[in-house]
């Protein structure tokens, strides 16, 4: 196996699982998943879901040096920000949904442009902490793959404190 054939089943894997995990979300999109918790109330779905759209949304950013096309999305999806109870704030959640469904469409486009010999490339922009696992194209794709899981657990837990039923 080739190490993009890896790359692309992870993020198709990735996405499809996101999708499916996201389903019935839509009228809990700010239920927490951990309510009352010590450590707080958790990242309910909007939130999750918004964050995947602005670190994917800067993967072209990160590679190559281009524009983030949702820099004015981070204010409320970025590192470090909390999730707010205010839906008026969001966009909607099918937004979000369909922004991140297009934005991993784009980056399977930019996966295949950068072909097996371009995953070695060193990344034009990587963000500061992250020196240590975004030492290439193929690692900082996977990193995001990863990440990606990360929230489609956050997004689990709040679909079962929702009273939504679980995947598996």
């Amino acid at each position: 196996m080739k190490a993009i054939d890896l790359i692309r089943w992870a993020m198709q894997l990735t996405e499809q699982g996101t999708a499916a995990i996201c389903d019935g979300m839509r009228d809990a999109a700010l239920a927490r998943p951990t309510p009352g918790a010590k450590g707080g109330d958790g990242n309910h779905a909007l939130w999750s879901l918004g964050h995947l759209c602005v670190i994917e949304g800067g993967i072209p950013e990160i590679l190559l040096g281009e524009p983030h096309p949702l820099e004015h999305w981070w204010p409320l999806f970025g590192t470090g920000t909390q999730p707010s109870d205010d839906a008026s704030i969001y966009p909607s959640f099918d937004e979000v949904l369909r922004t991140y469904h297009e934005l991993r469409a784009r980056n399977m486009k930019l996966l295949d442009q950068i072909g097996e010999g371009g995953l070695d490339r060193v990344p034009a922009k990587i963000p500061p902490g992250f020196e240590d696992v975004m030492t290439t194209f193929g690692h900082t794709l996977l990193v995001i793959t990863l990440h990606n899981m990360v929230h489609y657990g956050q997004i689990a837990d709040a679909r079962r404190a929702a009273g939504l039923k679980p995947l598996l």
